[in-house]
């Protein structure tokens, strides 16, 4: 069944769900009261993504409900249903797997197709349903207003194209086998992001060391080692997007500890601008963010700007005077740890959007190993990130490879050869 070949038959019928023996229900309002903090899942839109037709169970709602309720009889999920969100945001599909706690129940805003298996393998209809053609559809619907919605007759009246049922069944099952690969490397990837954020809280606050290492902590008060600078000013949106200069965008900056600069914009340098050039080894901070969390953000310039590059004016820099003492890449992974957050926070000012001034970071003074094991420390945090950033190009090409499969096998333009079974 591994075997492909392209066709030119005749196009797949377009089936209702109704058509399909779909029995279409929805959720029942004012189960607020039965929420708690443990019990049965309680899926709402929030569950569902556009992106997979798994449900999303990483932030989990709760009830407790006499499961004989008739409500809950009638709104409590099976594995195989199809469900499907019908207000504001539109039609965005979900499955629910074996995997799925039971009992479990949906809200008002998502309707639940239970298809009869003798006409249709649920799994390739979510599928298809999910699949961009009818995606398309339920975003220009969602377009038209922010009170769309759908009725429950007109999500029994959505349509598919639907192959014999044999073939329905192998379809999904290869689509499945893509998604179990791509589920995997998001697991992988969050193991090993959990790991980076282990090796930061206990390297970069000497709770462990690495071997070979054992020189004396000192504090540092950034003041007496370097100087800030500002970004950009006075710029206007006529000068972004051309001229001859080059500065570093405020999303950058934010983006990750290292910077590389392969994102960088243009911008129009006017005679007299061209003071407090980014160069490497800075490390630049975001001045501004909606939460004091996200204030000083670091990243430190790991490349070699050419002559003429600046700074978003929401960001300022950090020069080291004597980079014997400091490596600025130790100091970017600093302020990205819970110390380091914890120290520029405090400092964060604002009612709407918290602001931290450039002189305030000069009096900060964080507690640093010796230089060496500085560099030794972003050596190994930089290789869980390289190891990351594969995982995460693996990832994406595994997605692109899902999306191309899918376009091919949903709409028939690729025939899977069943066999004997054909």
């Amino acid at each position: 069944m591994t075997e492909t070949n392209t066709a030119s038959g005749p196009v797949w019928p377009e089936k209702s769900l109704a058509q399909l023996g779909a029995r279409v229900t929805s959720g029942s309002r004012g189960w607020a009261k039965y929420y708690s903090d443990y019990g049965d899942l309680f899926v709402r839109i929030t569950n569902l993504r556009r992106t997979s037709t798994r449900l999303d169970l990483s932030s989990p709602r709760y009830v407790q409900v006499d499961p004989d309720d008739a409500e809950a009889r009638r709104t409590r999920l099976r594995p195989g249903d199809i469900l499907v969100s019908i207000t504001a945001d539109i039609g965005i599909i979900g499955l629910v797997h074996k995997t799925v706690p039971d009992p479990a129940y949906i809200n008002q805003h998502i309707a639940r197709v239970r298809l009869d298996p003798k006409l249709a393998d649920s799994r390739y209809i979510s599928y298809f349903l999910a699949s961009w053609a009818p995606q398309q559809r339920f975003v220009g619907a969602t377009d038209q207003g922010a009170k769309a919605g759908m009725n429950l007759t007109a999500v029994a009246n959505l349509t598919a194209a639907v192959p014999p049922l044999a073939e329905q069944v192998a379809i999904a099952d290869v689509l499945d086998a893509a998604v179990a690969q791509i589920e995997a490397l998001e697991r992988l990837i969050a193991k090993k992001l959990d790991i980076k954020q282990g090796l930061m809280q206990e390297l970069l606050t000497g709770r462990s060391r690495l071997p070979g290492y054992s020189g004396e902590w000192r504090e540092v008060r950034l003041g007496d080692v370097g100087n800030t600078y500002g970004g950009l000013t006075g710029k206007d949106k006529n000068d972004f997007g051309r001229g001859d200069g080059l500065y570093v965008t405020f999303t950058e900056v934010m983006a990750g500890p290292r910077l590389v600069g392969n994102r960088l914009e243009r911008v129009r340098i006017r005679p007299g601008e061209r003071q407090n050039q980014v160069q490497k080894g800075d490390v630049l901070f975001n001045g501004s963010s909606e939460t004091p969390e996200e204030v000083a953000l670091a990243s430190v310039v790991d490349f070699r700007p050419k002559p003429g590059t600046f700074l978003n004016s929401f960001c300022f820099g950090y020069r080291l005077e004597n980079r014997q003492g400091i490596d600025p890449g130790y100091l970017a992974y600093f302020f990205r740890s819970a110390q380091g957050r914890m120290m520029v926070s405090a400092l964060a000012q604002g009612a709407t959007r918290y602001n931290i001034a450039k002189t305030k970071l000069m009096h900060l003074s964080p507690l640093l190993p010796p230089v060496d094991e500085q560099q030794a420390i972003v050596a190994v945090l930089r290789d869980a990130e390289d190891e990351i950033g594969a995982l995460q190009r693996s990832l994406t090409s595994a997605r692109d490879i899902t999306t191309g499969m899918m376009q091919q096998l949903l709409t028939g333009r690729t025939r899977l050869h069943l066999g004997a079974a054909s």
